[in-house]
């Protein structure tokens, strides 16, 4: 069979796509929904009436966090990460200073890791030498993922206001990216930019 250097070029640049559209490479997109209302067995609806379906997770430390224990008291930015994604590395620095600037005023930041059972004792590592504050939790199960962020786009990020809507929310990391992400953090929080 032969093949020629065109057909070569589109395989490559398809391939390519695949790769960046995995790691958020790819255009990033922002949307406005409702939220879902999935449930699967170890993932249960919110107790609070909202939208969303609740959700609990081991940070690196071993604590556990419910998504209810912050749902209608405080804006939540859900962020989904990989220690292999290199956008996701570059946007977890923009979130723990988007933390540091608004924690004070209600924000709660839940990074979910999707790491692959094998990389997944890399996360607590890479976390403490960056000093993140944050709670970074794992998802040994996938279910979290596979509920919010059935796409498994790296980064994917959520805000949920305090109506317990998702009010935002977007695929990929560029740099500037955070700027719009700040936004939707400060009018979920019902506050104007400094």
């Amino acid at each position: 069979m032969k093949i020629d250097l065109s057909t070569i070029t589109i395989l490559l640049v398809a391939a390519a796509s695949l790769v960046l559209v995995s790691c958020g490479g790819a255009a990033p997109t922002s949307t406005t929904t409702a939220g879902s209302a999935d449930t699967s067995p170890d993932v249960e609806p919110s107790s609070s009436g909202g939208n969303l379906t609740d959700f609990v997770l081991k940070d690196v430390n071993g604590r556990s966090h419910a998504l209810t224990d912050y749902l209608g008291e405080k804006v939540i930015l859900v962020s989904f990460w990989a220690t292999w994604c290199e956008p996701c590395k570059k946007e977890m620095v923009q979130l723990q200073a988007l933390f540091d600037e608004h924690k004070d005023s209600g924000l709660m930041i839940l990074s979910i890791s999707m790491d692959e059972p094998e990389t997944q004792g890399d996360v607590r590592t890479y976390i403490k030498q960056r000093g993140y504050t944050f709670p970074v939790l794992l998802d040994t199960e996938t279910q979290v993922t596979n509920q919010l962020n059935p796409r498994r786009a790296a980064p994917f990020s959520l805000v949920i206001g305090k109506d317990e809507i998702i009010a935002w929310e977007h695929e990929g990391y560029v740099p500037g990216d955070e700027k719009e992400l700040k936004e939707a953090v400060i009018k979920a929080l019902g506050s104007t930019a400094p």
